[in-house]
């Protein structure tokens, strides 16, 4: 059976740029570009030429790409041809191959919100449609507001795609942009519009395509129930980026496209296999330009989508992955995850002790030490679930397998908060670390926060961290090139005996990750114990000598 070929439109450098809080320097757009023209999308919208000095920057040395490098803008305005319509000018000098341009197709923005008459609107949408392709460009047609306005009054919006498909447009686009309208209407509307009615021509769905927001959390659903229906392009956002609750999400759209029955068996994308298992470091990388923590729950790509708690599944895992794995993980560059917590049995416990390296036999007496000391730590209230490195260490400590690299002889931290000789309010903090190396010899560490560093704070936490690995002797180099990437405090009970649990993740110069663990009723003696840990686990994976 022929597939289907489906197109792939990214947003995610314009709509997705709308996310509040996001706002993309040049550069950071230029790399982002890359990733997405690696992974095989077909389109890059990479902003709206003229709006802001990040976007016009961006056009005026577009990356070169495979995919085609898109524009975005709107219709003309009424009262000016399209020829001396500024806006539209803006956009069509930035050269790009392709252009894509909103325009009002639910009546009740065309009268209320440009407040001009509906038959001017089907003009504005004509000639500026007609003026991109008269340039040689191909033209997208975005219809805004699209069922919405499909539901008040289908016979003009339905014009509005008309009048844009007369003018040559390549595509039109179908937008849920309230993100209100829930699949089985766009796979209804969708279905109309290919089959066309006694009023209209049909529309072929080689020529539409979607773009919904996810304000009901449906977007994807919404978007694959358009494809089912006959249209074949997708538009989105990496991660789902974008204005209110985000656009559809490419990171799960692509993968379920094509390994997913029906869809892998009836459409292909330019997506290759290969390209595929790059998957997970592009959402990831967003993630890192934006300077947020990964969501661990995310479809395909989080660190928890393979993730296996209970020690039943853990145990079915070992034997057979497929039993609780709808894919394999590699296929999206994504890993398998055996946490282990106080619900572990020990086929969990040995499935996780050989992620880490170490192989133990069924009759190990150790076996139930380990999961005894987790039950109890984890009644004190550590966890282990989102701490695998402190984890092992603990497993290491049982087995008799953990290397004893040096020893923290004391720490000490001061905070003040005092006015400075200007009159400025002036919070510092300052750390002494002193170890003992397995050679006996003693180094101390010092460091006075006058500035943010890796916590993006002065504090306690970060002075302890930057003194603790100021100064470990022969072991620097295994330790250099650690960063803190996100920080997590939680008070398991309350009152006069509250406890502080602190979960730190971290990365390291090659990309590897990790995640230690603190308990303390002192919220800086947990931070100092996870620091600790997150040291100590890179040591003994790098193999130092203790």
């Amino acid at each position: 059976m022929t597939k289907t070929r489906l197109s792939l439109y990214d947003t995610t450098l314009r709509d997705g740029q709308q996310t509040q809080g996001v706002q993309f320097s040049t550069e950071e757009k230029h790399a982002i570009a890359q990733t997405l023209d690696m992974l095989g999308v077909d389109y890059i919208e990479g902003g709206w030429p003229g709006a802001n000095p990040t976007d016009s920057a961006f056009f005026d040395a577009a990356p070169k790409t495979r995919a085609t490098m898109t524009a975005f803008g709107m219709t003309k305005r009424a009262g000016r041809s399209a020829e001396n319509d500024d806006v539209l000018a803006a956009v069509m000098n930035a050269n790009t191959p392709a252009v894509c341009l909103v325009g009002k197709t639910n009546i009740f923005h065309v009268t209320e919100a440009l407040g001009i008459s509906p038959e001017e609107n089907l003009e504005n949408i004509r000639a500026s449609v007609a003026h991109i392709v008269a340039k040689g460009r191909e033209a997208l047609f975005d219809a805004e507001h699209f069922f919405d306005g499909y539901a008040l009054d289908p016979g003009y919006a339905t014009a509005c795609l008309d009048a844009a498909r007369e003018a040559g447009a390549r595509w039109l686009v179908l937008c849920d942009t309230n993100g209100g309208t829930l699949p089985a209407r766009i796979a209804e509307v969708v279905d109309t519009l290919i089959a066309g009615t006694a009023d209209t021509k049909a529309f072929p769905g080689s020529h539409l395509g979607i773009h919904t927001h996810n304000d009901t959390e449906q977007a994807v659903a919404g978007s694959l129930a358009a494809v089912e229906a006959g249209a074949c392009q997708i538009q989105g956002t990496l991660n789902g980026l974008g204005e209110r609750c985000g656009n559809a999400n490419l990171i799960a759209l692509i993968p379920t496209l094509l390994l997913k029955d029906p869809y892998a068996s009836r459409f292909e994308t330019g997506v290759s296999e290969a390209a595929l298992e790059g998957l997970t470091r592009a959402s990831r990388q967003l993630d890192e330009i934006l300077n947020r923590v990964p969501q661990k729950q995310a479809a395909y790509v989080g660190a928890s989508a393979f993730a296996h708690k209970a020690g039943l599944h853990a145990s079915a895992i070992v034997k057979n992955p497929a039993t609780y794995e709808h894919i394999d993980p590699a296929q999206v560059g994504n890993a398998r995850i055996i946490p282990m917590s106080n619900q572990a049995g020990q086929s969990n416990l040995r499935r996780r002790l050989a992620e880490a390296g170490v192989e133990v036999e069924k009759d190990n007496p150790a076996l139930l030490r380990i999961l005894q000391v987790v039950k109890d730590r984890e009644d004190r209230g550590y966890t282990y679930d989102m701490a695998q490195a402190s984890f092992e260490l603990l497993a290491r400590d049982e087995l008799g397998l953990r290397g004893q690299f040096f020893e923290v002889e004391r720490y000490r931290v001061i905070s003040e908060r005092r006015r400075n000789a200007r009159g400025q309010v002036v919070v510092e903090s300052e750390a002494v670390v002193t170890v003992q190396l397995q050679d006996g010899s003693k180094r101390t560490g010092y460091y006075k926060n006058e500035h943010a560093t890796d916590l993006h704070d002065d504090g306690p936490v970060n002075a302890l961290w930057q003194a603790l690995r100021a100064d470990l002797g022969p072991l620097q180099a295994a330790i250099d090139g650690i960063r803190l990437t996100d920080f997590k405090v939680r008070i398991t009970n309350g009152g006069t005996e509250a406890v502080t649990r602190v979960i730190i993740d971290f990365e390291d110069d090659t990309g590897r990750t990790w995640s230690t663990v603190g308990v303390s009723p002192n919220i800086v003696d947990a931070s100092f114990e996870a620091l600790l840990d997150a040291i100590n686990w890179r040591l003994q994976r790098n193999g130092s000598l203790p």
